[in-house]
């Protein structure tokens, strides 16, 4: 049986991607610093099937020491790199700078690190990584800046890791969704459910399972196809469109 290290299993496209990989017959680890979610997860999934791995992403040594007590032979075949965030929605000049830390520690150097310290691994087992970019790293919108470029440094990424481990057998996407709706609003706003549901109310926005299925589809291809990118939205929404500034 293949395993998948999912980060930020707790919610959202993680939860989702969790549940698709295991009924395609995976076996799971999951992360996250929800303990609570984790043990939920195992109770409904099995100990056979899941495992929860209790971190913050950002903190490497948690993260060491959450990966030296795997089960015995739950070796890595897949990364999942999904944990991630947008905070605030200001422009530039009026944003918090320790939101825009916090995000860069998160969205870029959390995944660039889990991602060298497995890449070993998964080259001697021929597996794959997933990352979750975004639209966003395409498409820039007024209050996206530092998320977008996160984004657009997780999509280069991914393209620079297929550049470099061309030969190895290790596949790489960049899985670029648009509108989800998840938590992923009320985490910007800091919990502003009324910015929640203006943003996604009749909007018909695609939902966690939309993208674990796009997932879990990308994992279950035959060894010898990689899909490089691969952008997703609703078909509600559309490329935003030029500003234009006017004076008087």
């Amino acid at each position: 049986m293949k395993t998948a290290l999912v980060t930020g299993a707790t919610a959202g496209i993680g939860e989702a991607c969790v549940r698709s990989l295991v009924q395609s017959g995976w076996r799971i680890i999951g992360t996250g610093r929800r303990g609570e979610r984790l043990d939920a997860l195992a109770v409904e999934l099995g100990a056979d099937r899941f495992h929860g791995a209790v971190f913050d992403i950002r903190d490497e040594a948690a993260r060491d020491a959450a990966l030296v007590t795997l089960p015995e032979g739950w070796e890595i075949d897949l990364l999942v790199n999904n944990a991630g965030l947008a905070l605030g929605t200001a422009p530039a000049q009026k944003a918090d700078l320790d939101q825009w830390k916090t995000m860069i520690d998160t969205n870029i150097t959390a995944l660039v690190s889990l991602t060298h310290k497995l890449l070993p691994a998964l080259i001697e087992r021929k597996g794959a990584i997933v990352n979750l970019s975004s639209v966003a790293a395409t498409y820039p919108y007024t209050g996206g800046n530092v998320y977008g470029g996160t984004k657009a440094f997780v999509r280069q990424f991914s393209l620079g890791l297929r550049s470099d481990l061309a030969g190895t057998g290790v596949r790489v996407t960049s899985i670029e969704p648009g509108m989800v709706e998840t938590e992923f609003t009320l985490v910007r706003t800091g919990g502003n459910q009324n910015a929640h549901d203006t943003l996604y109310g009749g909007a018909n926005p695609m939902t966690a399972e939309d993208i674990a299925e796009t997932v879990r589809w990308v994992a279950d291809l035959p060894p010898h196809l990689n899909i490089n990118t691969l952008e997703l939205m609703p078909v509600s929404q559309s490329f935003a469109g030029f500003q234009i500034s006017r004076e008087g």
